[in-house]
């Protein structure tokens, strides 16, 4: 199977990882709708959400909820904008969540997503260490 996602789970194609544990992973969306837009994905091949065992979906979306506090934290956003495509809209047919900082009038209206770039390599690498401490610090309950 050619899934881009399972190959940045193996290791062969480089992704901004934010969060991982042992069923899951999350990284920054290389074409994010905001700075800080990160994408969780199991670490087996899914394609759907219909397609996700009963017991995952506990453990997938409690990491959902950790990384929204995260991204918002991190971003200093009002909000977040938690998704969801299954095979209409979805670009890699792995599933995945899309975690996006929102601000009120940030330009997002439905789903028309105009996409942004991150400004260069180290305001990726920047939103990406404040999201993965942000992950860190709330899982420790220091937050």
């Amino acid at each position: 199977m050619d899934c881009l996602f399972c190959r940045i789970v193996a290791g062969e194609v480089a992704a901004a990882k934010v969060f991982e544990d042992r069923l899951t992973l999350a990284f920054l969306d290389h074409r994010p709708l905001f700075p800080g837009h990160v994408l969780l994905i199991p670490r087996v091949h899914y394609a759907t959400l219909a397609d996700l065992p009963e017991e995952l979906i506990s453990q997938l979306f409690g990491n959902a909820r950790l990384l929204a506090a995260a991204v918002e934290q991190a971003t200093a956003s009002e909000g977040s904008f938690v998704a969801i495509n299954n095979k209409v809209s979805q670009s890699v047919l792995h599933l995945h969540i899309h975690i996006v900082p929102r601000r009120k009038k940030d330009g997002l209206r439905g789903f028309f997503w105009p996409r942004q770039k991150y400004q260069s390599d180290a305001e990726m690498e920047r939103v990406r260490q404040s999201i993965s401490d942000a992950v860190s610090k709330i899982s420790a309950g220091t937050i």
